[in-house]
């Protein structure tokens, strides 16, 4: 039987091939960039081949890697279907969402799915970083964006996302209400990394009414959504994320309608799952979470 090449080399390929990049497939592997090329280095040379095109900032497949790479990506796949097949159906379910998602909608919802599905140990990744459901161990996530998110990917629409403008109710009391031009350029306006502000304030004939210098901007959603509970500014939030909070009466929505945008919330999920019936059981939580008061 002729010698298989190195499985280490093989797993690289398939990362590889699936990223376009050495810097992500270290990460996705857990080791150095400089140990992912050296891995190439030795299949090629294993094969007799070459299976990629190197330039100063780019990395192109040959024709002999693109004609390599589906019957590889389909043994690991079969690797993992077998060992899979061989543990008893396991009742722990991944679930990769956005802190925001965790914090403001999920964690303040999991007594409700506890009580729903005491059997299955809901095991949350909070990441703004896209997990990838091969190599992360994820079953399920929430994801932001347009679909289809892949061939082999299931997508159910979660929610629209609307953004909304929020305040605490005693900020607003305090400089007025900030739809007239002249409070509200008393302001801070609070931005997150999808800095929405200025094309919300255009939809709404508003642009320009804002002193730039009275701005703050955090990475996270969330982090925007404590800052304007505890009076310092200005949120733009997806409206779900606020619903609570505004019931509650720590926060007031401003503006009127939000502003409705291109991207939405999705419920994805592999189209061949590894732990299925665990895996719809939760998908089909979060559809009715969705509808429920709280």
């Amino acid at each position: 039987m002729q010698r298989l090449p190195s499985l280490n080399g093989l797993r690289a390929f398939d990362a590889v091939m699936r990223h376009l990049n050495f810097r992500l497939t270290a990460e996705e592997l857990g080791v150095t960039q400089g140990a992912v090329a050296q891995q190439i280095r030795g299949l090629e040379a294993a094969l007799g081949m070459k299976l990629f095109e190197r330039g100063p900032r780019t990395l192109v497949p040959t024709e002999t890697g693109r004609r390599y790479a589906p019957a590889i990506r389909r043994a690991f796949e079969l690797m993992e279907e077998a060992t899979a097949a061989l543990r008893p159906q396991g009742k722990q379910i991944t679930i990769s969402v956005t802190p925001t998602f965790a914090s403001k909608w999920l964690i303040p919802r999991l007594p409700d799915f506890a009580l729903a599905h005491p059997d299955i140990d809901l095991r949350i990744v909070a990441s703004d970083r896209l997990s990838d459901f091969q190599s992360d161990g994820v079953d399920i996530a929430v994801r932001l964006g347009r679909p289809p998110f892949g061939a082999d990917l299931s997508a159910d629409l979660l929610f629209e996302q609307v953004a909304v403008a929020v305040g605490s109710p005693l900020l607003i009391e305090k400089l007025g209400r900030p739809e007239d031009r002249d409070y509200l350029a008393r302001y801070p306006l609070l931005h997150d990394a999808h800095d929405l502000w200025p094309r919300f304030l255009e939809a709404k004939g508003l642009a320009g009414a804002v002193r730039s210098n009275k701005n703050t901007r955090f990475n996270q959603t969330g982090l925007a959504i404590d800052a304007a509970i505890a009076g310092q500014g200005l949120a733009l939030a997806s409206s779900f994320f606020v619903q609570d909070d505004i019931a509650s009466g720590r926060l007031a929505q401003v503006f009127g309608a939000g502003l409705r945008l291109g991207a939405d919330f999705y419920v994805v999920a592999p189209v061949k799952p590894r732990r299925a019936q665990p895996v719809r059981r939760v998908a089909e939580w979060l559809a009715r979470a969705r509808m429920l008061p709280h």
